[in-house]
């Protein structure tokens, strides 16, 4: 793993810019934050809450969907993805234009720069939305950040896998219409591409002729866990970008910690919110 550049946190008030339905239930809101905006890469995540009141008083992690710029081409804002599960979700579907909430980041280490010929994504769910940023950086559609990126050859080939429960829930498939992207669909009720889960999609791929070499995943845990058995029986660099639950973001409440292997073969704590989300999968432990 090549190490990313230093990134520096912003805490502020920021300003709902306007929000779209993505697919049943799922949704994407542009918040005009450009501090966050000129300095967040592809896999870090922002931690959000209302600004007043406390209810919800916690804030939930999302991860970057994508930046925006402002007439003049200055980065302006942020766009992420959610899916309503619970309270505060509910509540941010009535979020309009104009709306103040409080936001911190750019969080986490996001996305290694790997050195590989066949960079695919694996995702379940809105596990999608890490992806559209890392696919514009890598395919040289858009640069993200403010520091120099490793100087790591891009790979030759991009693709991705992209499976749900049914056709209504595929997210901003529109926005994933990018030159040189090569998009795969699963859905377990067989209403839109494959008939099957999207792990079925991976293990076809990855016994065809152009085989990927690297895969980045992102989704619900159980399917992360199947992503990384199957890589690991492949000899396929693999890494998982973990949906763990969070309170504070930054690494003081030790509540999203997961156990990484050690080098001398035991297992410590790390928390996802600093040390990840981006794990490599081989150095996860999972409990059986």
């Amino acid at each position: 793993m090549t190490g990313l550049p230093p990134t520096f946190s912003r805490q502020a008030i920021a300003m709902v810019d306007s929000q779209r339905v993505l697919a049943e239930d799922t949704y994407a809101i542009r918040l005009h934050c450009p501090d966050i905006a000129e300095r967040i890469l592809p896999g870090q995540f922002i931690m959000l809450r209302p600004a007043f009141g406390t209810d919800p008083l916690l804030g939930r992690p999302f991860a970057l969907y994508d930046t925006y710029t402002d007439l003049s081409g200055e980065p302006a804002g942020i766009e992420f993805g959610y899916v309503t599960v619970g309270k505060m979700t509910t509540l941010m579907t009535e979020w309009t234009g104009g709306e103040e909430v409080e936001v911190w980041g750019p969080l986490g280490n996001g996305f290694p720069r790997v050195e590989c010929n066949h960079l695919m994504f694996v995702a379940g769910g809105i596990g999608q939305t890490p992806f559209l940023a890392t696919a514009r950086e890598l395919l040289e559609e858009k640069k993200f950040g403010t520091e120099p990126r490793p100087d790591v050859p891009l790979p030759k080939k991009v693709s991705m896998c992209y499976g749900v429960r049914s056709e209504s829930y595929l997210g901003g498939l529109d926005d994933f219409d990018i030159e040189g992207l090569d998009l795969k669909i699963a859905t377990d009720d067989g209403s839109a591409g494959h008939h099957g889960y999207v792990t079925e999609l991976l293990k076809e791929s990855l016994s065809g002729p152009d085989a990927p070499d690297c895969i980045f995943c992102c989704g619900p845990e159980p399917m992360m866990a199947a992503v990384a058995k199957i890589c690991e029986e492949a000899k396929v660099e693999c890494w998982l970008s973990l949906e763990t639950p969070m309170a504070c973001g930054f690494g003081a409440c030790f509540s999203c910690v997961t156990k990484v292997k050690m080098e001398d073969g035991s297992w410590d704590y790390k928390r996802v919110c600093v040390e990840g989300p981006v794990f490599r999968a081989e150095c996860l432990v999972h409990d059986d």
